[in-house]
């Protein structure tokens, strides 16, 4: 007979948590959290704050509730649904690289870097095919600013653990991604190569990947860039309001 394996509780503690936050909905208060799990206030908060520090919850500005964070979400969709995603954007990323001539990416948050879900490269379909799944560092790119501006908790934890990685006008460079809804890589992250990229929001409003665009800096000027991150948010724009008419794929 096999022995029983001992647990430790405060692993135990930090699952159930979690746990409690997914039946409720996705979201849920200190005080309901620690009633439901049996555990006391301050023992409660202190795992939460950990799983917050770690990424697998997120505290919203002005909200009280705890959600579940983007890490433990990633873990879900790398499990399962990548390829529904892909499917469900394509569309989109065939028409802004039609429009802008450039290759498209389509990036999702693995772990603390940035993996392609899809590319469009329609004048190399071969690079983009080798491409695909790769994981980057987010240091540098303009994928990466979006994910440091608009992911809950992964700026925090990336600035924490890999801050001399990272450029010395960093915060400054996050706060005018967050401003402008945008972030531009100028032979940052590769010679010769420039970039754009925007978040992309689920229904909650919640951002859970990235659409970038790069190609040689001579043919892609700041100019363009910003030029083409307005074109590109038309696009997304357009595709969540076709969404939002639709209803198990009947129009209403």
């Amino acid at each position: 007979m096999s022995k029983t394996p001992k647990l430790i509780q405060s692993i135990e503690r930090a699952v159930a948590l979690l746990e409690i936050i997914a039946h409720q909905g996705g979201a849920a208060r200190l005080k309901d959290l620690a009633v439901i799990s049996g555990l006391g206030k301050t023992t409660a908060h202190n795992i939460l704050q950990t799983l917050e520090q770690l990424g697998y919850v997120h505290r919203r500005l002005g909200d009280m509730n705890y959600y579940l964070g983007g890490r433990i979400l990633n873990l879900s969709r790398i499990v399962g649904n990548d390829y529904v995603f892909r499917d469900k954007m394509r569309p989109v990323l065939e028409r802004i690289a039609r429009e802008s001539g450039a290759t498209v990416y389509f990036a999702v948050p693995s772990g603390d870097k940035a993996a392609y879900v899809d590319i469009v490269d329609l004048k190399d379909p071969l690079f983009a095919a080798s491409r695909l799944h790769d994981r980057e560092k987010l240091e540098g790119s303009s994928v990466g600013l979006v994910f440091l501006a608009f992911v809950p908790g992964l700026g925090k934890r990336v600035l924490a653990t890999r801050a001399n990685a990272l450029s010395k006008n960093i915060l400054l460079e996050i706060e005018n991604v967050r401003i402008k809804g945008y972030a531009l890589d100028l032979e940052s992250y590769r010679p010769g190569i420039n970039a754009v990229a925007i978040p992309w929001r689920e229904s909650s409003g919640e951002v859970r990947s990235s659409i970038a665009l790069s190609g040689p800096a001579a043919e892609l000027p700041r100019q363009r860039l910003i030029q083409l991150a307005w074109m590109m948010m038309k696009h997304v724009a357009s595709a969540n309001l076709e969404g939002s008419r639709s209803v198990f794929g009947k129009t209403i």
